[in-house]
């Protein structure tokens, strides 16, 4: 596996509160892992918020004693949770703040994804297909069909985040298991870039970039070229 990480801080915001973790290398029995996490909060909250969810989720998987990628990422998920929300109730300059989180990692052959809130990962293969859920009330509007696909993507409401990283004690990831192939890209994000490239463009610039790097450069500044309304962070990678 090949990767690259890019992140910027958009167009609106004066802090990037997304934090990223990429590593091709062995990670506790992982044999790589990517992170995508998208904090919220008051100043400076959000960023803690992403850092911390990053270093616990790293932390526990490097110690983790447990047998299989999805048990091994509950764990992670679960401590990652108790850090940020404890470090939330110690701090008062923390005070509500939480975290989105996607993780991966490909164990022979298939890849083993976790995720919270409304940071994405995509397939990149014939063509792009979203892999998670957005925890989100304009998803949950969606799949209640009371909203078009079309409709959320420029709902007034479309930041309201369901489940999150740090906000209640209890909480609950998804978790996804996918055969992968040869030559098969992956792209973590956090809505930054979600929110201002449509599904179609992202695989395009994927597709028709000559480097993952170049792809990752090409996202953001297309994000940014169409408001850059928040900030912006992209995990590529590819399967060799």
């Amino acid at each position: 596996m090949k990767a690259v990480a890019k992140t910027d801080v958009g167009k609106k915001r004066s802090m990037n509160q997304d934090f990223f973790y990429c590593n091709e290398n062995n990670v506790g029995s992982f044999h790589n892992l990517l992170i995508v996490a998208d904090g919220m909060g008051g100043h400076k909250a959000g960023d803690q918020a992403s850092k911390l969810c990053v270093k616990s989720i790293v932390e526990t998987i490097e110690q983790s004693e447990h047998t299989t990628p999805v048990s091994i990422f509950e764990e992670a998920v679960n401590n990652a949770n108790k850090s940020i929300y404890d470090a939330a109730r110690e701090n008062i300059a923390f005070e509500g703040m939480g975290t989105t989180m996607v993780a991966c990692t490909l164990v022979d052959g298939k890849m083993y994804v976790a995720n919270i809130g409304d940071s994405r990962l995509y397939l990149i293969r014939e063509s792009i297909h979203q892999i998670t859920d957005d925890h989100s009330l304009v998803e949950e509007l969606v799949k209640q069909g009371n909203l078009t696909e079309s409709e959320a993507r420029v709902h007034p409401q479309k930041n309201i985040i369901t489940r999150a990283l740090g906000i209640d004690q209890e909480v609950r990831a998804d978790y996804f298991e996918i055969e992968m192939h040869k030559d098969d890209i992956i792209l973590l994000c956090s809505d930054g870039l979600s929110n201002m490239i449509e599904d179609d463009d992202m695989e395009y610039i994927i597709k028709n970039s000559a480097t993952l790097e170049e792809a990752g450069d090409k996202l953001i500044e297309s994000a940014n070229r169409n408001g850059g309304d928040d900030n912006i962070t992209a995990v590529l990678a590819k399967i060799e």
